[in-house]
């Protein structure tokens, strides 16, 4: 019969066994990593150093010879193009968090029209950079492969639009009446926006993919987009209560027609155009955005990404956090006097529930469904005018307008009116292109890419994010970690249901144009997280054994 080991004698083996050490880096690798840090340093003094010198001497002719409306965007742009360029991770981020907060400082800064696409001054300066790394490293930007012949196909397409259809009109202008002035119309510039606006945001599926590096950069990244919906949120609430109290006029003193339209010079402290007629029954709220219907497509998106958040972080901290900011979504669809938020935010989370299987996940799922539902219900409670006018004016609008009735007649309307198979030229329904020629109203999506483009380049558009929805699938069916899988999932929904949406046309504007692409690439990069963490786990378990 073996002797039993004494205490003394296993707790002297135990002692002996190989511990986890943090490792030390040699005296020669903490000396390089110090000039190393010193040089960066050096580098940042001398570009800031120069470019500060740069901008402020072309923002002082800006100010003599335009003014200070000019001069200052000027200014601001060249530092932030130039920091951008030089470090297009941190530009990346900082991109991701202007979108949210660009329509409230827009306005702060001076309402100039160049503001409007201030965020292009983050995202394109880090795309070449991206790009030019890609290129020496010798690694593809347009991922995933899947998408890639789909997207040169539809490219082709569009030049074949902008060449054909908007160079025809740059080069043979309609002709005038003789008292009639001459058309100051840019069909090639009003192209080159249109092609900006319909795929200028794809390659940003690359750059989310190279700008997340490991598990780390997913979980700041996911955080930082928590936060900015909570803010956000929180901002919108904030709006309507100073409505409410009077601090904020609103439109309420406003008179006939007036009383019904969104205005500039009804803001409050945030955001933009609002209209606030209780008296009339009308709220339409614009959050941090230039106009209410973009907050309300900021709420439905945010649904998304603050779910996979909440279902999905490791830490209970974030968790509860990114319950939070699900919370201010739900209250800010209930006040916002948004008929498509209020109508799909609870939707979407039901959907999403369903299709990532969270609902049968009882452990997570109670607490923040007892969590959403009671906040809902406290926000209904409290203010039930307020939702009694938003559920009339859904149900208003939806008896008068029926939704499937309303896209029909839109198809029906630019199938017949589009010039050619292949459009009546590119930015010809892009609101932002109406200063460079006449456009036309096309409150569809899916229309309005008809329109433009033309059923060929209808066609090629659905084979590119039919494709990209079908690789997302693929991609987060792949992925074996819970809580990747869970965001993935989320993610994945959210492509699904924008890629097929025609409903207005959220994938034009922010924040949507910016958050589908941006995700995508997400989705796609958290296969490689999985494996890092599968493989991290199994080093922890190697050593453990030893």
């Amino acid at each position: 019969m073996p002797k039993l080991k004494s205490k003394s004698s296993r707790a002297k083996k135990s002692t002996q066994q190989p511990q986890k050490e943090t490792p030390t880096l040699s005296l020669k690798d903490r000396l390089a990593k110090k000039r190393k840090e010193t040089q960066a340093r050096k580098e940042l003094i001398s570009l800031l150093t120069t470019v500060s010198f740069f901008s402020f001497f072309v923002g002082i002719l800006m100010f003599l010879t335009v003014g200070i409306k000019a001069a200052v965007p000027t200014v601001l742009g060249i530092i932030v193009v130039s920091i951008s360029y030089k470090y297009p991770r941190l530009a990346l981020f900082a991109f991701l968090v202007y979108v949210p907060f660009g329509g409230t400082i827009t306005y702060y800064i001076g309402n100039s029209p160049i503001l409007q696409l201030a965020k292009d001054s983050f995202y394109l300066p880090a795309l070449i950079a991206i790009w030019q790394t890609c290129r020496k490293q010798k690694l593809p930007l347009i991922l995933p492969s899947a998408i890639r012949t789909p997207l040169f196909i539809l490219f082709g397409l569009c030049m074949l639009t902008l060449l054909f259809i908007n160079g025809g009109q740059q080069l043979n202008p309609p002709s005038v009446g003789q008292f009639q002035a001459a058309t100051s119309e840019i069909p090639i510039g009003m192209g080159i926006l249109g092609l900006k606006v319909f795929l200028g945001y794809v390659p940003l599926i690359g750059c989310a993919y190279y700008l997340i590096r490991d598990k780390q950069d997913f979980l700041f990244l996911s955080r930082l987009q928590v936060s900015a919906i909570l803010i956000c949120g929180a901002l919108g609430i904030i709006q309507y209560g100073l409505l409410y109290t009077g601090i904020c006029e609103g439109t309420r003193n406003a008179s006939g027609a007036d009383l019904f339209k969104a205005t500039l010079d009804a803001r409050c402290y945030f955001g933009g155009s609002l209209v606030y007629s209780p008296s009339q029954g009308i709220i339409r709220l614009p959050g941090t955005f230039v106009a209410p219907w973009q907050w309300a497509w900021f709420l439905i998106s945010s649904t998304f990404l603050a779910f996979a958040a909440a279902f999905s972080d490791p830490s209970f901290i974030w968790r509860a956090i990114s319950l939070g900011s699900l919370a201010t979504v739900f209250i800010n669809a209930v006040v916002s006097g948004q008929r498509i938020a209020l109508a799909l935010v609870p939707t979407c989370f039901m959907l999403l529930l369903i299709l990532t299987g969270q609902i049968a996940n009882l452990k997570r799922f109670i607490p923040i469904g007892i969590g959403l539902a009671a906040i809902l219900g406290i926000a209904m409670v409290t203010n039930p005018a307020v939702v009694q006018e938003r559920v009339d004016s859904l149900s208003g609008r939806w008896d008068a307008s029926p939704p499937e009735e309303f896209i029909v007649q839109q198809f029906e309307e630019n199938w017949k009116t589009v010039e050619t198979p292949i459009g009546s030229g590119l930015g010809r329904a892009t609101n932002s292109a109406r200063s460079l020629g006449g456009t036309k109203l096309v409150e569809t999506y899916y229309p309005k890419v008809l329109y433009e483009v033309g059923i060929v380049g209808l066609l090629g558009f659905v084979a590119l994010v039919t494709t990209l929805t079908v690789t997302a699938f693929k991609t987060y069916r792949s992925i074996k970690n819970r809580s990747f899988r869970t965001y993935a999932a989320a993610i994945w929904v959210f492509i699904l249901f924008i890629s097929y949406n025609t409903y207005y046309y959220p994938l034009d504007v922010d924040p949507v144009a910016v958050y589908y692409w941006f995700f995508a690439g997400v989705l796609f990069k958290l296969p490689i997280l999985d494996k890092q963490e599968r493989k991290n786990e199994a080093l922890e378990e190697k050593g453990k054994s030893v």
